[in-house]
Order: C-alpha cells, then structure tokens, then sequence
C-alpha cells in the first residue's frame, strides 16, 4: 500500500493512501449516478437531465411530483439502508476478525425480523409499530449475542459461533410466528420479510437519516481505533485503546444502524457481508474501510433495486431476493477463498 503526506501551511499533516481516495471519490460519484438513474426509472421515464432540472426546480408539475414525492424518498432510503448495513458489517467483520461476521450471517438481521414480526402477528400492529420492534429485536439480540460470547473479553470466533448459533434459533422463532399468524397478518409479515423498498417515503426516511447522522459520524471516528482491533486487544491495549469500552460503543451503534436499516426497508440480506469486503479489495487499504464500505452498501443497493425494477420486464421483484442472490453467489466464492488460503 503506498501513503502520501499531504501537508498544510498550518503545519499540519494527513497521510492518505492515493488508490484508497481516489476509491471513495469513485464510489461516491457512482452513488450519485446511480441515484439521478433511479429516479429517472418507472413507468414515468425521465433523462437524468430533466431529473437534475426538477431536483433544482425547473421541472413541471408532473415531474415535480414523481420526484419529490414518490422515487426520491425511496432512493435516499436505498442509500441510507445500503450504508447503514455496510457499516454494520464492516464492525463485526473488524471486531470479529472474520469476513463471515456479518450480521445477517451471526443473528441481528434475525432479531429484528423477529421483533418486528411478533408486532405484526401477535399485536397487529402498525407499520410505524412493526419499524419499532424491528429495532427493539435487533438491540435485544445485540445485548444477548454479546453477553453469551463473553468470556474475559469477547473472542472473533466465538461470536461467530455465538451469532450463527442465535441466528438458527431465531430462525424457528420466525418460522413458528408465522405458523401462528392469520391469513392476512402472515401475508403482511411474508411482504416484510423479503425486503423491499417499494412504497418507501418521507415517513421512513427522515426516522434513518437522523440516526444515521448520529451513528455514522460517530463509527467512522473511532475508525482508527477499530483498526487497532483488528490487531488484537493486547496490541490495542499497547496503542492506547479502551478496548471493552470501544468494543461495546461500536457494536452498539453497528447493531442500532443494522436495526434502523431493517425496520425501514425490511431484512435486506448480504449487503453487510459482501459491501465491506468488496470495499477492502477496491482500495487495497488495511483496516476496516468505512467510508467506502459505506459508499459500497449505497452503490450495491441502488444497482439491486434498478435490476429488481428492470432486469425482469413487467415482473418487478422486491430488492432483497435481487441482493440475496447475488450475495449467495458472493458467500460461496468468498468461502471458496477462505478455504483456498487455509482460513476456515
């Protein structure tokens, strides 16, 4: 990896990686393509030109409309749920030091599916209800994961195990919700379950935006001392990191990101999984990567939902079976890898 120094009149200095920047500003360039395209998509088309000239004003009505109130909420929730899930992952795939501890893979992804759909069936519950359940599953999840891993100190592997063991029990729970609900609660809880973003509007995206300004400055500026994890906690010790205090603030607010994304566009698979990893072989850069993991998750979830709308004619199919066969086909190559280099 080759650094450069960039020095300031002040005296200051940052050191930088120039393939890792020029990464990020790739990334962030095709986030904002892919999102003017997006909007631009439907039954509506739209040239991106005249998508920049409504976003500034100068459309018509019409257009006004299809923009502001139907594609552009939607598209700002695929940005946010894609970042927030590749944030999520970078974290415990850092943490746990395992590519493979992603959290849909160790369980969270499950405990909020399972919060949000014990509101569904056993309360009836609003959407606005089942977003909050979904939240309260996933932070409940989080506690317990944590709590059953700990053994002086949270160990890589067991978490995963932990986390994959959570997630075959969450799993049932799942099943048996279902089993027990109505015809038309079951129906409502299978539409949720498959991850979707179709009529996503302002009401869910002002909820995730506010706490992605939270929690996304907050994670990316303890990015240096999750690096220092990544080398083991007597090395983080050494360099000064309050590991346990850390540890537990990162995986609080991945597990929080990962519970918002899910409770605003549903249990969207492998975004958490593959972003981080495909965002470390892009920039060669060491560490966790977290802006352009997060700029990934938004570039990944806007190309599956443009395939999800216009890959299969008429037939338009919820986002997350698009990311789940996609991500399926990653996990098997990327266990192929791992194998291949003697990791698992």
């Amino acid at each position: 990896m080759t650094t450069k120094t960039l020095r300031t009149a002040g005296g200051l200095s940052v050191r930088y990686a120039p393939r890792g920047a020029l990464s990020v500003l790739g990334l962030f360039v095709l986030t904002l393509a892919g999102a003017v395209v997006l909007v631009g998509t439907g039954d509506f088309p739209m040239t991106p030109g005249e998508v920049v000239d409504t976003l500034l004003g100068r459309g018509t009505l019409v257009q006004e409309f299809a923009v502001m109130e139907i594609r552009l909420p939607r598209v700002l929730v695929a940005v946010l749920v894609g970042a927030a899930l590749a944030v999520g992952g970078a974290v415990f795939q850092s943490i746990s030091r395992n590519p493979l501890g992603s959290p849909d893979v160790i369980g969270f992804g499950q405990g909020a599916t399972v919060g949000a759909l014990t509101v569904i069936v056993l309360f009836q519950g609003s959407a606005a209800a089942a977003a909050g359940g979904a939240v309260v599953g996933g932070l409940v999840t989080g506690a317990a994961i944590y709590l059953l891993a700990w053994k002086k100190g949270v160990h890589g592997y067991r978490l995963v195990l932990v986390g994959i063991g959570a997630a075959a029990m969450l799993t049932s729970v799942i099943h048996y919700l279902i089993t027990k609900a109505n015809l038309v609660d079951a129906t409502r809880a299978t539409v949720w379950m498959t991850g979707s973003l179709d009529g996503r509007d302002w009401a869910q995206f002002w909820p995730l935006l506010t706490v992605c300004c939270v929690l996304l400055p907050l994670v990316l500026g303890h990015g240096r001392a999750l690096r220092m994890l990544e080398m083991g906690d007597d090395a983080a010790y050494a360099l000064g990191v309050k590991v346990e205090r850390t540890r537990i603030l990162l995986m609080a607010s991945a597990v929080l990101l990962v519970a918002v994304a899910t409770s605003a566009a549903g249990p969207i698979v492998f975004v958490s999984l593959s972003a981080p990893q495909l965002a470390r072989r892009l920039t060669r850069t060491p560490g966790p990567n977290l802006g352009a993991s997060a700029l990934m998750g938004a570039v990944l979830l806007l190309a599956a939902d443009w395939l999800a709308t216009n890959a299969f004619g008429e037939r338009q199919l919820p986002v997350g079976v698009v990311t789940g066969i996609l991500g399926g086909c990653y996990l098997l190559w990327l266990l192929v890898t791992e194998r291949k280099a003697g990791r698992i």
